[in-house]
């Protein structure tokens, strides 16, 4: 590349990071295309992506991101995952393809600036998906007005047998 095309790289790449809101730095060394692209596909139906590039360019690039807290581990090959909208999902590609591949290794990610190394990526993959976390809260949300809806109506009805034992006790009485 000319000096002008790694300048537009450079953008290119530093407009993605400020819009990623995780990015994982993978160790791709012996992989090979088929696998490459296997990989790609999986992640951009995720709604991420992942890029080949130049330490040097991208240590440039991520100057002013939330990327710059990983930029120590921009050495050796190097691939970039992106995502831009779950996290997990993503993670969960990269560790299923890291358990198939012998050659592709995750070094580290970030999240919202924040370091997260290889055992927590492993961790967060084992989360359940968005859809399921949301159904999950959902649950729990919908279950508080039910057992309060069941407490107030259990007050009522031992309200009612009550009035109830009253009046057959009135009309034993008379």
């Amino acid at each position: 590349m000319n000096r002008k095309e790694k300048e537009i790289f450079v953008t290119d790449i530093a407009d993605k990071l400020k819009k990623a809101r995780a990015t994982f730095v993978v160790d791709y060394k012996g992989m090979d295309v088929e696998a490459m692209n296997s990989l790609r596909r999986e992640l951009r139906e995720k709604e991420a992506e992942i890029h080949v590039v130049k330490n040097r360019l991208v240590r440039r690039a991520c100057q002013d991101t939330d990327t710059s807290s990983i930029i120590e581990y921009f050495s050796g090959p190097c691939a970039l995952a992106l995502t831009y909208a779950d996290v997990v999902a993503p993670a969960k590609t990269l560790v299923e393809h890291e358990k198939k591949s012998e050659h592709l290794k995750i070094k580290v990610g970030q999240i919202a600036g924040r370091v997260v190394e290889l055992n927590d990526i492993r961790r967060l993959a084992e989360l359940p998906s968005r859809e399921v976390l949301l159904g999950q809260v959902l649950s729990a949300m919908h279950g508080v007005p039910t057992s309060l809806v069941r407490v107030l109506n259990g007050v009522i009805m031992k309200l009612l047998y009550a009035l109830k034992a009253i009046e057959s006790k009135k009309s034993e009485n008379e």
